[in-house]
């Protein structure tokens, strides 16, 4: 549940603060707990949805939630990088607060726009927009990690100049 909270905070001590604030939660709750579906997805839920109280309290998520019409840009799949997974984490860790979440719910926790919508109080468009500029910066970032990761001096036969 850390890395999850990792991925919805902005650095390591608010996704500590997320997480015990997540597991009160949990244990105040247990009693709860329907047995319907899994123990972990029901955390995950709760932890979730205290990662967006947290934002909205502090009000990250009406900052500068705009409604912008971005083509979607291609799949980060299409960039080869060698990039580490703590490399990603800190690359989605350092979006702004409303892209943030839009694309840890879409792109990882599985939620649709329209769920998202209702979720973060924002039209499904804005949703979308906020994906896809989400997935524009990432794709950035990683280009620009991609082009560093290169060998710098080298032909196409792997000699030096």
């Amino acid at each position: 549940m850390y890395g999850l909270c990792l991925r919805y905070a902005g650095d390591e001590d608010e996704a500590k603060d997320i997480l015990q604030e997540g597991f009160i939660k949990v244990f105040q709750s247990l009693d709860r707990f329907r047995f319907e579906g899994s123990f972990e997805g029901w955390v995950r839920r709760i932890i979730v949805n205290t990662a967006l109280e947290r934002l909205r309290r502090e009000d990250h998520l009406t900052a500068s939630i705009e409604e912008v019409d971005f083509q979607d840009p291609p799949g980060i799949e299409d960039i080869e990088a060698g990039i580490s997974a703590q490399d990603l984490l800190q690359m989605i860790r350092e979006l702004s607060p409303q892209y943030r979440m839009v694309f840890n719910l879409y792109a990882i926790e599985g939620y649709s726009h329209k769920e998202i919508s209702k979720m973060l109080n924002i039209s499904e468009g804005t949703s979308k927009s906020n994906l896809s500029r989400a997935r524009a910066i990432l794709q950035e970032k990683l280009r620009k990690q991609e082009k560093l990761d290169k060998p710098v001096g080298r032909s196409e036969h792997g000699k030096g100049r």
